[in-house]
């Protein structure tokens, strides 16, 4: 079985392959979140273009809609459409936008308007429990989305109905478009906050594949209780120019940086 390592290399390529080609994409952001998506797709839910249709399948919800490389790269991967429809992103007439909608397939939910993406799998959760079905929610949100308030009024929903089928995944990375999130609005002590709420919650570090599969197969962290994941990840993980600079949350490498990059890859492929 190819290894998670070697799958993240391959989708930091791919994600900024088709960003390059595109001249548009948050870079930094899908950089920083990938390896999330690589665990939950090939380790951890039940979904996929055979059982999509289906009302047992696992449902995966992304908040922070704008790094939508990411998902778009990890969907063409598990098979729901042809790679090479990914040609296309951000082109005239290409349903591969610049943030999630319900006409790609493998897409649950349209996001991008930010806040929004935990409510809806609130929703999920609680359809789930009155159904009695078996199905998680999994829903990753970013760290400077959190300054929404329909966020919190989602984690005092999911709390009160005791949604231990749901599972909220920060990509705490801790910058966002214009500055660290803790200068455009501080919600730290965000670990605190969600455990008063009355979540179960759990840190980690978002980029080591082995301790993100070791977490999400071990849901729900306390039974009767919603689970949070904070992810301590780095913007543009993987290439080192780009790494904790914030101008990557949206930028696109020119060709001697679109090459670097790839050489960075390339070579992090060789060591593994």
């Amino acid at each position: 079985m190819e290894s998670l390592e070697k799958k993240s290399i391959e989708y930091r390529k791919r994600i900024l392959k088709y960003i390059y080609k595109a001249k548009a994409g948050h870079t930094g952001g899908s950089l920083s979140c990938v390896d999330i998506l690589n665990v939950l797709y090939n380790r951890v839910m039940h979904v996929g273009p055979s059982n999509f249709d289906s009302p047992d399948r696992d449902r995966y919800v992304q908040s922070k809609g704008h790094c939508v490389e990411a998902l778009f790269v990890v969907l063409a991967d598990q098979g729901f459409f042809p790679e090479a429809e990914l040609e296309n992103l951000c082109q005239g007439g290409s349903h591969f936008i610049g943030h999630p909608t319900r006409k790609v397939p493998g897409v649950e939910q349209n996001t991008g308007a930010l806040g929004h993406g935990l409510s809806l799998s609130v929703g999920m959760a609680i359809a789930g429990k009155l159904d009695a079905k078996d199905y998680k929610v999994f829903t990753l949100m970013g760290d400077g989305e959190l300054a929404e308030g329909s966020n919190w009024e989602a984690a005092l929903t999911a709390a009160h109905y005791k949604l231990d089928n749901l599972c909220a995944i920060i990509d705490y990375n801790q910058l966002q478009i214009s500055a660290p999130t803790r200068e455009v609005c501080n919600t730290d002590p965000v670990a605190d906050k969600f455990k008063s709420f009355g979540w179960e919650v759990i840190e980690v570090d978002g980029h080591d594949v082995d301790v993100l599969e070791e977490t999400f197969r071990s849901l729900p962290l306390t039974a009767g209780k919603p689970s949070l994941v904070i992810a301590h990840t780095i913007k543009g993980k993987g290439i080192s120019y780009m790494e904790n600079v914030l101008k990557w949350h949206h930028g696109v490498p020119s060709e001697q940086e679109y090459e670097q990059a790839q050489k960075e890859l390339d070579d992090a492929l060789l060591a593994l």
